[in-house]
């Protein structure tokens, strides 16, 4: 380890050693919050955002041994900026005493990056830290490498888009090869890795059993990063979400990938999208389908698969009972692609299957027939596509409102939208997935909405597309006469 990293941390974690007991029922709070399972795409969730709103709160609120920390914290940062001769981030400094940091695009380089790794090595605090764009390049990385073999407490980490390097995936691998660290997620996607570095990774993770989530997305792996990742896919234990998009597997790698696939039994999330997979991968994704009963979400987006490639992929799909969420969209599919995608589907009984994206197919009215007859016995499922021929010129006219038939109803029944979403919320958390939500809203015979009506409504109450109905924010609101969702009172002054 550098000299002045050693020489900057030793005092702090010898005096510190006795205060760490005193705070472990509030770190493990901290760390409960913010470790919840994340959402298929590798983001800041808001509640950890959320913390880092009023940073200048009164010391006189806080707890004083968790201030005290902060203090001690800030003047370790001030000196190692003070020996790496950078400006501090205030930003950091405000917030050493949050779970979640947030640096991105605030122009750190290697040195910024150091003095920040400096005052972490003893922090119990953060468990979050966003350091994209910070162009730390591969000195920075072992900077954040060394820190973490010593920090027991960050959980999350962004270093995407930071040059990092050959060095830099050595370093990060190295420190995951022993399992030094407690992170369970990790982005390094755009860091300019090529086929060099996928020898690090892959046997890093061979083992590894605490990364959860990985994005190595906007790299340069190709047909043998492919082969090495289906080996580590192969052993691996722990991982669950895989983000392999924008990078260059092509058929080849892919088909070495998918074999990997085939006998893991952790990953739920695989983003393949943008790879040239073509209709090779389709038929090797396909076939490791048949078997794999784990994966629930499956992107390969543009990636050259036409029709032919959709029914090789469909050879999975008849049999597969655990796929949720199929992304195919910006494919050269055609309307009978579409067709043998959606009939599979139906043909299952096992399928799980409640989303299909492809929204850049133009269907006609047969394929929507279809999906309406294929509504009555799996409403879960959305199907997403593209314009249907014939409506281009002429728009059709629009059904009901979904909002507006409800708010009659509950009008008419002297109830509130709460009451609604109440009696249909089996688990009564005040959220319904969406798939429970659109089978729930056929099965409403009072309330008359059909499969475009309930995706219409789904859309505006899960605008984020969470894949969740989240309708707490309901509960203190009056009796529906007056308006109480933000579309009912929009609708209210359509009236004339």
């Amino acid at each position: 380890m550098n000299s002045s990293f050693t020489e900057m941390n030793t005092p702090l974690a010898d005096g510190d050693m006795e205060k760490e007991p005193e705070k472990d029922t509030d770190q493990n709070e901290e760390t409960s919050k913010i470790s919840e399972p994340p959402e298929p795409v590798l983001s800041a969730d808001a509640s950890a955002e959320a913390a880092t709103q009023g940073s200048d709160t009164d010391l006189d609120d806080e707890d004083p041994e968790k201030a005290s920390m902060g203090i001690m914290g800030t003047e370790l940062y001030l000196e190692a900026c003070r020996l790496m001769k950078v400006v501090p981030a205030s930003l950091f400094i405000q917030n050493l005493d949050k779970p979640y940091i947030n640096l991105n695009y605030y122009g750190l380089g290697p040195r910024g990056v150091k003095a920040i790794a400096i005052a972490l090595v003893s922090n119990a605090t953060v468990t979050h830290l966003e350091l994209e764009h910070n162009d730390i390049g591969s000195e920075g990385a072992i900077s954040i490498s060394e820190m973490l073999q010593q920090n027991s407490s960050l959980q999350k980490l962004n270093l995407s888009n930071n040059h990092l390097g050959t060095a830099g995936a050595k370093a990060i691998a190295n420190l995951l090869l022993d399992n030094m660290s407690y992170l369970h997620a990790l982005q390094l996607s755009g860091n300019n890795f090529g086929e060099e570095t996928v020898p690090y990774f892959a046997e890093a993770l061979m083992d590894n059993y605490l990364v959860k989530e990985l994005d190595l997305s906007h790299n340069e792996f190709s047909e043998k990063g492919g082969q090495l990742l289906g080996q580590m896919l192969d052993s691996n234990k722990a991982l669950e979400i895989l983000d392999l998009s924008w990078n260059h597997l092509s058929s080849m790698g892919t088909v070495a990938l998918v074999t990997g696939l085939r006998c893991n039994d952790t990953l739920r999330i695989l983003n393949l999208s943008w790879n040239g997979i073509g209709n090779e991968g389709a038929l090797a994704l396909g076939e490791a389908l048949k078997v794999n009963n784990v994966l629930v979400h499956l992107d390969i987006s543009n990636n050259q698969i036409n029709d032919m490639g959709a029914m090789k992929l469909c050879r999975g799909l008849e049999v597969n009972g655990k796929l949720r969420i199929l992304k195919m969209a910006r494919n050269p599919l055609t309307v009978e692609g579409a067709t043998v995608l959606v009939t599979s589907v139906r043909k299952n009984p096992e399928s799980m299957m409640e989303e299909i994206n492809i929204s850049n197919v133009f269907v006609n009215e047969a394929f929507i027939r279809l999906l309406d007859l294929v509504f009555q016995t799996r409403p879960e499922l959305d199907v997403i596509h593209g314009e249907v021929e014939g409506h281009i010129a002429k728009t059709p006219k629009p059904p009901p409102n979904p909002m507006k038939v409800i708010q009659k109803y509950l009008k008419e029944h002297n109830l509130r939208l709460w009451d609604f979403f109440r009696n249909i919320d089996k688990d009564g958390n005040m959220k319904i997935p969406v798939a429970a939500f659109r089978r729930a809203m056929m099965q409403q015979t009072n309330i008359p909405l059909d499969r475009v009506q309930i995706g219409e409504l789904v859309r505006k109450l899960d605008q984020k597309r969470t894949g969740v109905v989240d309708y707490s924010h309901l509960k203190e609101q009056k009796p529906v006469q007056k308006p109480v969702e933000g579309e009912i009172q929009e609708e209210e002054k359509e009236k004339p």
